[in-house]
């Protein structure tokens, strides 16, 4: 039998383009479970596809899709800011680890049994030569880099041990000065360009001399003491974005990329193997970066998977993009 070769699907396949992308959205998107996705694929379109068949059809494009995964990572890598963080995650009933790095136009997601350095080191090296916004965590700190830890983690901590023990006045007055110093260093930041270097250098070093004074607190209490004992761990990775334009004290970017890993696990718990967990590290990766770019996900894995089909390769997101911009330029 000899048949001809199509794009309106992959080799070896029943399932359609159009099809698979209406698959992958409602799984990456939506955050639907296969159940739920097979359900409305025989409700509404009569195709009745099991949950086996859409994981192992999921796998197979996540495979297709592994050099525009390889692609975002090398993003991440030369990039100058970087964001980290991790949440929980299950597959097969075990606890599991999902980690997102990510910039302003990339984000890179892995899960991994481990939540220590081997997996950070693994994907970013022994050095990063940005600076990297961490929560505070330790396995991010055996990466040789400059490092900003995310003080909206640390004032919280705080108000919640000042929640606890309203009556301790010391620990209210050291928050307060403690959120001085941040807030005069974000100032101090923004008016390095109008203020010069000699100035900059001068102001940022009473910055330093007024955290460590307060580090040096005089007969506190024992909450107050593991208050500044918290404080002194993150010592070196506190006012390291006064020094550097762009970078925040806060590690909200991290949180808003990881959000979406969180929704997914409350709707379908995690995943059921370790290959639908790199499948959806995959695709969640291309997905989160084609919304940060402004790129329609579902357009660009259409044309990415015909291009594997004409030529054995998917089409990269740099390529994409090109073609776009050349587009827009010819309409």
């Amino acid at each position: 039998m000899v048949t001809a070769r199509s794009e309106l699907a992959l080799p070896k396949t029943d399932i359609g383009l159009n099809s698979t992308i209406t698959i992958l959205h409602l799984w990456i998107s939506s955050c639907l479970p296969f159940t739920r996705i097979s359900t409305f694929l025989n409700t509404f379109f009569w195709q009745k596809i099991s949950t086996a068949g859409l994981s192992s059809h999921v796998i197979r494009i996540s495979k297709i899709m592994q050099p525009v995964y390889e692609e975002i990572l090398e993003v991440i890598k030369l990039c100058g800011l970087l964001h980290a963080d991790e949440t929980g995650w299950r597959v097969d009933g075990k606890n599991w680890w999902m980690r997102v790095f990510g910039t302003l136009d990339a984000a890179f997601y892995t899960i991994d049994k481990s939540r220590g350095s081997d997996v950070v080191r693994r994907i970013l090296g022994e050095i990063f030569a940005g600076v990297m916004v961490i929560d505070g965590w330790r396995a991010y700190q055996t990466i040789i880099c400059k490092q900003q830890s995310c003080m909206a983690h640390l004032l919280r901590k705080i108000r919640n041990l000042y929640a606890a023990f309203p009556k301790l006045g010391s620990v209210f007055k050291f928050y307060i000065a403690f959120r001085r110093i941040l807030k005069d260093g974000e100032r101090l930041q923004s008016q390095r360009k109008d203020i010069g270097e000699d100035v900059f250098n001068r102001r940022i070093g009473k910055l330093h001399q007024r955290l460590d004074e307060l580090l040096k607190w005089q007969n506190p209490n024992d909450i107050l003491k593991e208050i500044i004992a918290k404080v002194t761990r993150q010592r070196p990775r506190i006012l390291t974005f006064v020094e550097h334009p762009d970078v925040p004290c806060h590690n909200n970017f991290a949180e808003y990329l990881i959000r979406v890993g969180v929704l997914k696990r409350k709707v379908s718990f995690g995943s059921k193997s370790t290959e639908g967990a790199e499948a959806y590290a995959v695709l969640l990766s291309i997905y989160t970066t084609c919304k940060l770019r402004g790129i329609p996900f579902e357009d660009f894995v259409k044309q990415s998977l015909k291009h594997y089909i004409r030529t054995g390769k998917p089409m990269l997101l740099e390529e994409y993009m090109v073609l776009q911009s050349n587009y827009h330029k010819a309409a």
